[in-house]
């Protein structure tokens, strides 16, 4: 018996195969990295660590902190308070004097501030949306990526991440920084986006999240 007869031998005697109980096996119990979801913070903050996403991390109770976690990231980079910062309403109400504040970001920006919709706690990933309080290009043009996200939108499993609500024109997800080995095999950081990538936990609600 050659190869091409073993192969449809096998298909004939596998007919009786109810498919349709196979399938509800493999999502029943999905091959998936153990993750504890009594501590998903931490499993989260354990993936960001990890060196082959190099991300540090912040957390503060309410969005009017926001300043001043960016402030202390922006500070102990070396980084003049220059902040590439999107049109969006949540960050509106942040009190940002002290800061040189634009939406446009330029080919030298040293950083941009960015809201996740959902971080994914298996891989440390971080999914963002595209809308016109929350322009793309800043997220991958920039030195620092500074991204708030809240405790609440962390999720253990990337199936697990249901996106609600109205959707966007698209999503986009990072894990990392921006990293490639293509010459020689060295490994070179920023390379087709940010090298630093800072996140910063949010404890609270964004305001009015409750009438959204």
């Amino acid at each position: 018996m050659n190869a091409r007869e073993a192969i449809l031998s096998r298909l004939k005697d596998d007919s009786d195969i109810d498919i349709a109980t196979e399938a509800a096996a493999l999502l029943g119990t999905p091959e998936r990295p153990a993750v504890d979801i009594a501590q998903v913070e931490a499993e989260f903050l354990a993936r960001l660590a990890l060196p082959s996403v190099s991300a540090s991390h912040d957390d503060i109770e309410t969005i009017e902190e926001l300043p001043a976690a960016v402030a202390r990231y922006l500070d102990a980079q070396g980084e003049a308070r220059a902040l590439c910062l999107p049109p969006d309403p949540r960050l509106s109400g942040c009190d940002w004097s002290g800061f040189a504040l634009h939406q446009d970001a330029a080919p030298d920006e040293a950083a941009a501030l960015a809201i996740a919709r959902k971080g994914i706690a298996e891989t440390g990933s971080l999914i963002f949306e595209t809308s016109p309080q929350a322009p793309m290009l800043p997220n991958f043009l920039t030195l620092h990526h500074l991204v708030l996200l809240r405790v609440a939108d962390i999720a253990p499993w990337l199936e697990e991440a249901p996106l609600a609500g109205p959707q966007p024109r698209a999503h986009y997800w990072i894990t990392g920084v921006s990293g490639t080995t293509d010459i020689e095999g060295t490994y070179v950081r920023g390379a087709h986006g940010p090298r630093f990538l800072h996140v910063i936990l949010l404890r609270g609600d964004f305001p009015h999240m409750s009438e959204q």
